[in-house]
């Protein structure tokens, strides 16, 4: 699977049902020995667009559950 075919995936929290966010507006963490994607980086925004300082929900490989035709599943803390 490419990274183009899931860039406009939305990516929903099945614990807590809510959403986190669009991929293609995230920022990867890479294994550069490896190649592959480890975590996904969602940036928490404030009104208008402006990000908070040092404010992020990352978003583990391991913890997608499906990728599907319109959106990402993935299972996280019901804290995060």
């Amino acid at each position: 699977m490419r990274f183009k075919d899931i860039g406009s995936k939305e990516i929903v929290n099945v614990n807590k049902g809510t959403r986190l966010g669009i991929l293609g507006q995230t920022d990867l963490e890479i294994n550069e020995r490896t190649g592959q994607i480890e975590a996904f980086i969602i940036p928490n925004y404030k009104w208008f667009g402006l990000k908070k300082e040092n404010e992020e929900t990352k978003i583990h490989w391991s913890s997608i559950k499906k990728i599907g035709e319109d959106m990402i599943l993935v299972e996280m803390d019901a804290s995060k």
